[in-house]
């Protein structure tokens, strides 16, 4: 992969923002029960990306510091969210997030972390977080055991984008995690799904960074598998896409 990882989204921001999926509300209800992440809770968001994470945390009544290093995404978020009560748009990255030392309660990422330096992400942390500070991980994930559509959809990927693999062998579980935590983190598995027209699957698949772009060789043949797929697999006009959501949480050791 030779595009620097924080400009890979640059082109994709329109897709990002409209076809990639939240998170459950289910997993930050569990965060605000067992805890502690209560409103007016100062949050360090970094990746923040569009805002999928941040806009939620919003919405909980969190204070939240959104950190993201490609101005593209930033500026879509500072668009969508630049009104709301506790938002502050920050250009930095996770390695240094330009942040006060001791400055906030939680440290969260989503759909993010496994671009980060786990060392030096780490080192970040530990200085802007005040003692005891928490880190809250989330990915959404395809499932385990993927159902039929799911399965024609990877093979599809392996077909047309050679990245693909690369990408999902980057998922930072195992020493990555640990580096980074300095212990075993806790983790809750929560399920999680969109529905899609071929224009949602379609902007759902171009969304990620490792497809070939419109000019590519391999966009328009990839666009016609992925219309048989979605034909193959839709019912009455709609496919169900599921995930797994993973919530790594806990206290930097």
């Amino acid at each position: 992969m030779t595009v620097d990882s924080t400009q890979r989204f640059s082109s994709r921001v329109a897709d990002y923002v409209k076809y990639r999926p939240q998170y459950p509300r289910a997993a930050l209800q569990f965060l605000r029960e067992t805890r502690g992440l209560v409103p007016g809770t100062r949050v360090a968001d970094v990746g923040s990306g569009t805002g999928i994470l941040t806009a939620q945390l919003l919405e909980a009544g969190l204070r939240v510091w959104a950190v993201e290093p490609n101005r593209d995404m930033r500026e879509a978020a500072e668009q969508s969210l630049g009104g709301r009560a506790g938002f502050t748009s920050v250009a930095g990255t996770a390695e240094a997030t330009t942040l006060a030392s001791q400055s906030v309660d939680w440290f969260t990422a989503g759909q993010a972390f496994h671009w980060f330096d786990p060392q030096k992400t780490r080192h970040e942390a530990l200085r802007i977080l005040v003692e005891g500070g928490q880190v809250a991980l989330l990915w959404n994930e395809r499932t385990d055991d993927p159902a039929p559509l799911q399965a024609d959809y990877e093979a599809l990927l392996r077909r047309y984008a050679p990245e693909y693999d690369q990408v999902r062998s980057m998922r930072a579980y195992g020493p990555t995690m640990l580096r980074f935590f300095g212990r075993e983190p806790e983790c809750r598995v929560f399920a999680n799904q969109q529905v899609f027209d071929f224009e949602g699957l379609k902007g759902r698949a171009m969304s990620s960074s490792y497809v070939p772009e419109p000019g590519h060789p391999d966009h328009a043949p990839l666009l016609a598998g992925l219309r048989e797929v979605f034909e193959r697999h839709q019912r009455d006009g709609q496919v169900v896409f599921p995930y797994k959501t993973l919530l790594f949480f806990g206290t930097l050791g």
